[in-house]
Parts: structure tokens; C-alpha cells; sequence
């Protein structure tokens, strides 16, 4: 069978950035732009462990998730044609970070902290690590903590008040960029 070159900037493509930037939506837009599959991290371990993520983090913990994330993490790296949405921590991990750096672009989201509080409670109960008496004081401390990491990252969109074809639209510009910049 002839196999079709389609153009793209690049067929393995992760996602990272702080919990509600629009990773999973904006995520399954840029891979139907790009002709590419699509898979969250944190769907993707739910279906292997048949458990929800607050119930993986109330019932064996965060470190018990965090070490399924670092072997989902890997299994995928041998994929192609991929889009990978990542957990809000995924990212943090150094040897997680080493992996998808190397692997193929890695594109940051970014939101603002009102943004963010405002998209999370549209999902209550989702958000294990926003279970506290202050959440918007707990996105703030987490996300200023996070920003060195998610910097390091070769692509950086914002998504506050944005619609997701306008961000989609300049990931993709940008990814082509980054295309260009680094070929051999």
C-alpha cells in the first residue's frame, strides 16, 4: 500500500501546562488540524487501571500515580502520529521532562490563575489537588512553582479568552517554526 507523506511540523507532539489551560480540548483540536491521533494521559491510565484519578490519589496516593504516569509516559513514547495531552504534574518529573524534551516539541499552555480556578470548577471533585480551604491561593502557589519547569518547554501559547481554533492556529504556526529552526 502506498503510504501517504502528509506535511506536518512534526508526528509526535506533547502538551503540558498547569491543570484546566485547555490541554485535553485544545489538544484533541491540534491533532484533527494536524491529521494525528490524539490521547490524554490521564483518560489513557484511567482505562488501564479502571479507576478514576481521585480515586487513584484517595485510595493508593499520589506517588502510586505518579509512578503509573512515568511508565504510561514511556509506553507512548514509541508512538507515532501522536498528540499527548499530559497531566498538570506530568511534566514536573525530571525524567518524564527528559523523555518528552527529547522526543519530539513539547508546547506549554498558559492561563491565568482566575482562568484556571474558573475552568477547574466546572469540574468539581476532578481536581484532587484543588480539595483545599483556599483553591485559588493553591493554584497560585503550585502554578508560581511549576513556571520554571513548564518554561523549558520549546513552545509557549496563551489560552485566556481565546478560542480554541485561534490557539490552535498559532500552536501549529509555531510548531512549523520550531520545525524549521531545528532540522538537521
Amino acid at each position: 500500500m502506498t503510504r501517504l507523506e502528509i506535511p506536518r511540523p512534526a508526528t509526535f507532539i506533547s502538551l503540558t501546562g498547569f491543570m484546566g489551560v485547555g490541554k485535553s480540548r485544545i489538544g484533541r483540536e491540534l491533532a484533527r488540524a494536524l491529521m494525528l491521533h490524539f490521547i490524554d494521559l490521564d483518560r489513557y491510565i484511567e482505562r488501564r487501571t479502571g479507576l478514576s484519578i481521585p480515586d487513584i490519589f484517595r485510595h493508593l496516593g499520589e506517588e502510586a500515580f505518579r509512578q503509573m504516569e512515568r511508565e504510561a509516559v514511556q509506553e507512548l513514547l514509541g508512538k507515532e502520529y501522536l498528540v499527548l495531552s499530559l497531566g498538570g504534574g506530568t511534566f514536573m518529573d525530571p525524567e518524564n521532562r527528559k523523555k518528552l524534551l527529547a522526543r519530539g516539541p513539547v508546547v506549554a499552555l498558559w492561563a491565568s490563575p482566575e482562568t484556571i480556578l474558573e475552568r477547574a470548577i466546572r469540574k468539581p471533585g476532578e481536581r484532587p489537588l484543588l480539595q483545599v480551604e483556599n483553591p485559588l491561593e493553591r493554584i497560585r502557589t503550585l502554578l508560581e512553582a511549576r513556571t520554571p519547569i513548564y518554561r523549558e518547554a520549546h513552545v509557549h501559547v496563551s489560552t485566556d479568552n481565546r478560542k480554541v481554533e485561534e490557539v490552535v492556529e498559532e500552536i501549529v504556526e509555531k510548531l512549523w517554526s520550531y520545525a524549521k529552526a531545528n532540522r538537521p
